[in-house]
């Protein structure tokens, strides 16, 4: 069997790493406004909002959304 690397984007990352790197380069104004869930807009905090989008599917599925097409901004 061939050793490649995974075609998966998020393959890797963990929660908190997305998180981070997201509030770094847009900060939680703007993520509130990208994503608009109470984490990111009333009192935020990288450890209030792992805790809801660690509980909640629908939240982390459109942070990881958003973390997948920023990659190209990150670099």
């Amino acid at each position: 069997m061939e050793n490649s690397k995974s075609k998966d984007p998020l393959h890797g990352i963990t929660l908190l790493k997305i998180v981070e790197q997201l509030v770094a380069h847009y900060g939680f104004d703007t993520l509130g406004e990208l994503i608009k869930i109470k984490c990111f807009t009333d009192n935020p905090s990288v450890k209030s909002s792992l805790t809801f989008l660690r509980k909640t599917d629908w939240a982390r599925k459109q942070v990881e959304e958003l973390y997948v097409s920023s990659l190209p901004k990150f670099s």
